[in-house]
């Protein structure tokens, strides 16, 4: 039996290797909303074009047939810019735009929506040793995390309801091939060949290859015990700040020294300049358990740590040489 799949955000960095993977499903086909519908995806998706998303989005012509929502648009994290100013317009995107979403699904008889949230619904940091859980209480800090929390709670007033399943996945950072913003950063440091104050971090972070989020997702359109549940998502393999830069310039194949200064002097310096966000996301932990997975789901990461990042670093690399 054939199987239509709806991924909003299909030209992002996780949609785009979603649709890319689900394109090579049997009996699958996909429908891509999209607002700019000559972009480059692969061959056989149905392109959709929409507005911008917020409550008056109409999704009806989209769902037609559609048997499963897979849902990773959202006006994601901007740096810099104050909570109090910016509620407003997360809320619009990933609350209204969201339910908008979700209730147009519901009416089109989709069965099953899956939620992309993210682990700032859980909070910005955990101690050394206590991971997040998924069924824990949420405690979102900043504007992104609080959105994403108001639409994961209005998704699951939809599932209560029985007007349709919903499946709600919070990946901490993902990593891969083509990743921008700090991760793309840190690599373009790492290649530069400078010394780096980084050689004595000792905190414990959990990151996610592309490829292993890609992996749940797809597990969960069809796994009945995914059903209204919430699951987090990483590699299953914890790295201080100090041991993740190490492992990249083996890969990258710098000759970077990384400096091993306290880092409570740099936390020092950093909340000085008025970079405490930036010390936080570099010398503090946010560790997360994906135990729930493997016994709901019988589901583990494919890939390992060590492979998703060499992949990464390879990416950049080439990349560099075009």
């Amino acid at each position: 039996m054939s199987k239509k799949i709806l991924v909003t955000g299909a030209t992002g960095f996780l949609g785009n290797a979603l649709v890319q993977h689900i394109c090579n499903l049997p009996d699958t086909s996909v429908v891509a909303p999209l607002r700019n519908i000559d972009c480059i995806l692969p061959s056989g998706i149905e392109k959709r074009y929409i507005t911008d998303i917020d409550h008056t989005t109409d999704w009806r012509a989209s769902l037609i047939g559609v048997d499963t929502v897979i849902h990773t648009a959202a006006r994601v994290h901007v740096m810099h810019e104050p909570s109090r100013h910016s509620i407003h317009k997360f809320r619009a995107v990933n609350v209204e735009g969201t339910l908008r979403l979700a209730n147009q699904a519901a009416e089109a008889g989709v069965k099953r929506f899956i939620f992309i949230s993210s682990i700032k619904v859980n909070g910005e940091a955990t101690k050394l040793g206590h991971p997040f859980f998924a069924d824990d209480m949420p405690l979102p800090l900043d504007a992104y995390g609080v959105s994403k929390y108001e639409a994961e709670q209005k998704l699951l007033e939809l599932s209560e309801a029985g007007l349709m399943e919903v499946v709600i996945i919070r990946p901490v950072l993902i990593y891969g091939p083509g990743v921008g913003a700090n991760f793309q950063q840190m690599m373009r440091w790492l290649t530069k060949g400078m010394p780096l104050p980084f050689g004595a971090v000792t905190n414990q972070r959990s990151l996610v290859f592309l490829d292993n989020v890609v992996d749940l997702v797809i597990t969960c359109i069809d796994h009945p015990r995914a059903a209204n549940q919430i699951f987090l998502v990483s590699d299953g393999e914890d790295v201080s700040t100090t041991q993740l830069m190490e492992r990249l310039v083996a890969y990258l194949g710098t000759k970077t020294w990384l400096m091993p200064i306290s880092t409570k002097i740099l936390t020092f310096l950093a909340r000085f300049l008025g970079c405490g966000a930036v010390a936080q996301r570099l010398f503090g932990s946010l560790q997360v358990d994906i135990r729930k997975n493997q016994e709901l789901l019988g589901w583990s990461p494919p890939v390992r740590l060590e492979d998703g990042l060499k992949s990464t670093a390879a990416h950049f690399l080439e990349s560099r040489k075009q």
